[in-house]
């Protein structure tokens, strides 16, 4: 069983060795054998014509010494011609005599019976008697041979043959052994010629000397196949990389993330998007498994989501990608898995596209935010009006003169509130709409604040707050749309009256900016503040702050609209500049557009910080300063 399993074992050229070595030992076998056995034949053969020969020249001699001898004498006579001959020739066993009766006249056989016992060879001749042209047959002779000599040249025969053959047998091993090793070689060679190119180094040669014709041609074949892989790999890898190099270009130029995994879940690309999206650098994700991704809470946000995308059949997949968000720093990414296919349409993978959607979330929930609060707002003016004048429709009669004006007042007041948050979405659709171009003159921002001042003069003195409006001395006309600027200006004017407490000051400036040639608006209030983090939000569409202390109610559209008239129509910019508990200031600036002779720097008199100016009710002309204060 162990042979059966060690046969198995062996390669296909050591079967054929081994098999053409006892095949070659069984033919040597039985050529030597039928040597041997013909050689036998042939000794036994002339071994008896020996004894033949030997008889026949025993009867002769027997003839000639007994012819004139008596009879009763021929015996001894024989006998002692018996005798020399026995004692001469260890080959002959025996010696008998016999008359023309076949009675014997001699015998060896008891004289020598331990010789005669080893005749294996018996020869009988007649012995003839010639008398001129007549013979007669007296008698006869049969000799023993003990075939010692045909022993001896028979073993020296087949010791001389078997030496032959195992030194031939020896020969041809010898032969098929050096010839093996030569052929093993040389597949060795080939061998490791494959292993090369099996490895990609293609180009390597096999040198093949003094091989036989079959092997050199085999060799000079591999030898061309191997030159013709290197140019064709030369071509192909030019072409891979050149594919590979528009494709990473493609995909490193693409506006979202991309985050390439094969059929292992192992990163093996990902594009600079992706790597920013993610917070993540190249030694830190690629070649890792992208299920063991965390996001911002720790948690695993692709790995469930992977499961899910393999558990689908890819052809469902490939018709409805999957997608899902996760959150990254604060940052919401739209994440969407589609399978990857090769051109034969084998499936190597998948790629993951991201897309940063925080503002869309965020805008998602803003105008939520702004449906409801919009909403609210416009219902409680609406429900106020509905009270209000079933009240006077039904018991008008009953009420005097000073309640009757006190009703039409709120019902002025709730009418003004509802008319204000209709014009801000209005504008809001006008202004973003980007047909939209404004008609610009040269307008005084002087009368500009005082006609927005007035405006709210009503809304002011319900609080009690009190405005210092400062002028720089000498400011140019402005090209703006008096329309947007105006309703800007009371935009951000009534934002500090919602937002200022009761009996405080609200400070209106314009004057040069200190930065480029343009003028600057600002409304300084003294209310909450706002926090650092809102303050590059609060210009956003329906974005509001609410305040633990002082909640004002609002559509969120009112700042938007600042920003939009301001940096959209009038090429301008807005700000902001609040600390909590110390007010906030909102202003805008907007470029001069001066006559042509007074297009020279210009540079203001003197200059005078919030925190400089007096915290007294009545200001005078001062420092270039034009000083106008209207108290409420």
């Amino acid at each position: 069983m162990d042979n059966k399993l060690a046969f198995k074992g062996m390669t296909a050229q050591r079967k054929l060795i081994l098999q053409g070595f006892v095949l070659s030992t069984i033919l040597l076998i039985f050529i030597a054998g039928l040597a041997v056995l013909n050689i036998q034949q042939n000794l036994n053969t002339g071994y008896k014509n020996f004894g033949q020969i030997l008889s026949k020249t025993l009867a002769i001699e027997s003839v000639e010494i007994t012819k004139d001898i008596p009879e009763t004498a021929k015996a001894e006579t024989l006998r002692a011609h018996s005798d020399s001959i026995l004692r001469s020739n260890n080959d002959i066993a025996f010696i008998e005599f016999r008359d023309a009766n076949s009675n014997i006249i001699y015998s060896s056989r008891d004289s020598y019976y331990n010789q005669a016992q080893n005749a294996k060879i018996s020869v009988s001749s007649p012995m003839v008697l010639k008398k001129g042209i007549d013979s007669t047959i007296v008698g006869s002779v049969m000799v023993g041979l003990s075939g010692s000599i045909i022993d001896k040249i028979s073993t020296t025969t087949r010791a001389s043959l078997v030496f032959a053959f195992i030194v031939a047998w020896l020969a041809v091993i010898a032969i098929v052994f050096m010839d093996t090793i030569l052929i093993t070689r040389e597949l060795k060679q080939l061998h490791e010629g494959v292993q090369k190119i099996s490895s990609g180094e293609f180009g390597y040669n096999i040198e093949c000397k003094d091989s036989s014709k079959e092997i050199q041609e085999l060799c000079d074949a591999f030898n061309r196949m191997s030159n013709r892989l290197s140019k064709y790999n030369e071509q192909t890898m030019e072409s891979i990389t050149l594919e590979r190099n528009k494709l990473e270009a493609v995909l490193m130029s693409i506006a979202n993330g991309v985050v390439v995994c094969d059929n292992h879940d192992n990163v093996v690309l990902i594009n600079e998007q992706g790597k920013k999206l993610l917070e993540v650098t190249d030694e830190d994700i690629l070649n890792s498994k992208i299920q063991q991704y965390c996001d911002t809470n720790g948690e695993l946000c692709f790995k469930e989501k992977i499961e899910l995308f393999k558990d689908t059949p890819l052809d469902d997949m490939e018709n409805a990608p999957l997608s899902f968000n996760i959150e990254v720093a604060k940052n919401v990414i739209k994440s969407v898995i589609s399978p990857m296919f090769s051109r034969n349409g084998d499936y190597v993978g998948y790629i993951i596209v991201l897309i940063d959607v925080t503002k869309e979330v965020e805008m998602e929930q803003l105008r939520a935010n702004f449906i409801s609060n919009v909403s609210h707002e416009l219902r409680t003016p609406v429900t106020v009006l509905r009270s209000y004048i079933d009240t006077l429709y039904n018991y008008g009669n009953d009420f005097d003169f000073n309640t009757q004006k006190e009703f039409i007042g709120v019902m002025n007041q709730e009418i003004i509130r509802l008319n204000t948050m209709v014009n801000d979405i209005l504008d809001f659709s006008r202004y973003e709409s980007q047909n939209v171009k404004p008609v610009k003159t040269l307008e005084n921002i002087v009368d500009i604040i005082n006609e927005c001042v007035e405006q709210v003069k009503i809304l002011a003195e319900e609080h009690n707050l009190v405005f210092s409006i400062m002028i720089e001395p000498d400011l140019p006309k402005v090209m703006l749309n008096k329309e947007c600027i105006t309703r800007a200006l009371t935009n951000i004017v009534s934002n500090a009256i919602k937002y200022s407490p009761d009996g405080k000051r609200i400070k209106i400036r314009a004057e040069r900016s200190r930065v480029n040639d343009y003028l600057e608006v600002s409304v300084e209030d003294q209310g909450p503040g706002i926090a650092e983090e809102y303050q590059s939000k609060v210009f956003d569409r329906f974005f509001r702050v609410e305040n633990d202390t002082h909640t004002v109610k609002g559509t969120g559209l009112g700042l938007h609209l600042v920003k939009i008239a301001i940096e959209k129509h009038h090429n301008g910019q807005v700000f902001v500049q609040s600390k909590l508990g110390e007010g906030a200031t909102f202003g805008f600036r907007i470029p001069f557009v001066a006559p042509a002779e007074e297009e020279e720097e210009y540079i203001p008199k003197n200059t005078i910080n919030n925190d400089e100016m007096p915290n007294n009710d009545n200001y005078e002309n001062a420092n270039g300063w034009e000083i106008s204060l209207e108290k409420h």
